[in-house]
């Protein structure tokens, strides 16, 4: 389990209050309600009212009612989920002793049942909600239950008709499709919450990758990031500790510069250019000719998921260089470049058995990046090298400087897996007895704590965390030791200090290079 989760699991269980529960899930739909019609676009509505010829609707009026309909559905589902939730957690913990084994096994109980509630909205609302999820789960600062059942929305997007599809390409490209393809696979190669993406051939005989937009994401992510909003700042009226409108944020800024497929194929090119002398790194080439805000043409590459261990196995690939190599990417963007990629679960990453180590990583999916702040990036390579060499009061020092100078004891556990002050050698368990030391610090914790230090982070530290989750997860999956991630952490820290080599910054790197792993 990640560190951040034992954090949580460890403290003090949220005060459930008394509610009236009947009155709050009312209350709850039938805000929703108001809500849904209020982010429809009346004005578009309402054209058929003032339209001269009620026999001749306007030729978008099918569309824009069903838009309405589908919003109000959608948004019901949503606020009566969480209504239902929150009926259940009251309910099932009324009257337990916060401190007892029967509340801890009944908090577990009703957290598995609301996180299968949760995944089967995701699955019905489909694209923002899914893609939500998938948000959600790689922050991890939720139970364990959300995190194991919302991690499987990776692979749950349902293909749009190709209809639909070949409406948007017409829309952007003309009628007459052939001028521009010599072939183009109806069926999707891969589909995901906003968009899919078809295998076509080029008139020049070249094979790409065409990822086309979903038609109505405008309309449809005011209205589900409103619910969204709404929901995260009724769950914090019901429960005061559990705050999330900072996650609303982040999950609307990021969604935001995921719908611009200009950006994304900009943000594909500087990503090259960042390892263009990196044969393991190999990002495919924009189309710029067939791409546009709705449709991002690429090059196409061949490969499989990083974590398909089947795979490496097949085509003689070692998984753990493969993690090595994988991670060295991502800490080459964080430490050294400053220029994240925000998404890199699996299927944003292919391996492919070419170039001079015997595979090369296909990075995909650049919609999501963020410039970190400059001294945002030198803070975080200082706070790793303080962690990699225990020192205590250079963290706290740190941790002021992002804010969260009241829990600078704790990015050791996040971040690493171990307090400042362990014996147990990098990346290895802690021993009984500072796992027994550190249950007992852990009691004073609420939720509240944690719900203040997420607010207080910079959103640099956000995407960094949330990248930095799903490495990890991919890091097991390819059964390599967590240590391969923290050696390499605290050697591009180093580069990224210290980037052009002098004689300390080349002992630090010889010490972390040699760090006793046992």
């Amino acid at each position: 389990m990640p560190p951040l989760e034992d954090l949580l699991r460890a403290m003090k269980p949220p005060r459930i209050p008394k509610l009236p529960a009947k009155a709050k899930a009312s209350l709850l739909l039938l805000t929703a309600t108001g809500l849904t019609f209020q982010a429809a676009s009346a004005s578009d509505l309402l054209s058929f009212a003032r339209h001269p010829s009620l026999a001749s609707p306007p030729s978008n009026f099918d569309s824009e009612v069903g838009a309405l309909i589908d919003g109000v559905v959608r948004s019901s589902r949503a606020v009566s989920t969480i209504a239902i939730t929150v009926v259940d957690y009251e309910l099932s913990l009324r009257g337990l002793s916060r401190d007892s084994e029967d509340y801890f096994r009944k908090l577990s109980e009703v957290h598995s049942r609301s996180a299968k509630r949760i995944l089967r909205l995701c699955e019905a609302n489909k694209g923002f909600y899914v893609k939500a999820g998938q948000f959600v789960a790689a922050i991890r600062q939720v139970p364990e239950e959300y995190i194991s059942k919302l991690s499987s929305l990776q692979d749950k997007a349902v293909p749009c008709s190709f209809k639909a599809i070949r409406d948007v390409l017409i829309n952007n490209f003309g009628q007459d499709l052939s001028c521009k393809f010599c072939s183009f696979d109806e069926v999707p190669i891969a589909a995901a919450s906003i968009a899919q993406v078809h295998h076509a051939v080029l008139k020049d005989s070249h094979e790409v990758a065409v990822k086309v937009q979903y038609p109505g994401l405008d309309r449809q992510m005011k209205l589900d990031t409103m619910i969204m909003s709404f929901l995260s700042k009724s769950i914090t009226w019901l429960f005061p500790e559990y705050r999330f409108d900072w996650l609303v944020g982040e999950f609307v800024k990021a969604i935001s510069l995921e719908l611009d497929f200009i950006q994304e194929g900009k943000n594909a090119e500087r990503t090259a250019k960042n390892f263009i002398s990196n044969d393991k790194v190999k990002v495919p080439k924009v189309v710029w000719e067939l791409t546009t805000s709705q449709v991002l043409t690429m090059e196409f590459c061949r490969g499989n998921k990083v974590d398909d261990s089947e795979y490496l196995a097949k085509m003689g690939i070692d998984p753990t260089k493969v993690a090595r190599a994988l991670v060295e990417v991502f800490a080459e963007m964080i430490f050294v470049h400053g220029f994240v990629h925000g998404d890199p679960h699996p299927g944003n990453i292919l391996v492919s058995p070419e170039g001079k180590s015997g595979f090369c990583l296909v990075i995909l999916d650049h919609g999501i990046y963020k410039q970190l702040d400059e001294q945002f990036r030198m803070d975080y390579c200082e706070l790793w090298k303080a962690l990699i060499f225990s020192d205590s009061a250079r963290v706290q020092q740190l941790s002021e400087r992002f804010g969260v100078g009241k829990y600078s004891r704790y990015f050791p556990l996040i971040l690493t897996g171990r307090t400042i002050d362990s014996k147990s050698a990098l990346g290895e368990a802690m021993s009984v007895e500072e796992k027994r030391k550190l249950k007992k610090d852990l009691k004073s914790l609420r939720m509240e704590d944690v719900s203040s230090f997420m607010e207080a982070l910079p959103s640099d530290f956000l995407i960094v965390i949330r990248a930095d989750g799903l490495l990890r997860a991919t890091i097991r999956k390819l059964r390599a030791s967590q240590r391969v991630r923290l050696l390499t952490y605290a050697r591009f820290a180093l580069y990224g200090l210290f980037q052009e080599r002098t004689t300390q910054s080349d002992k630090l790197i010889a010490m972390v290079q040699n760090y006793p792993t046992r």
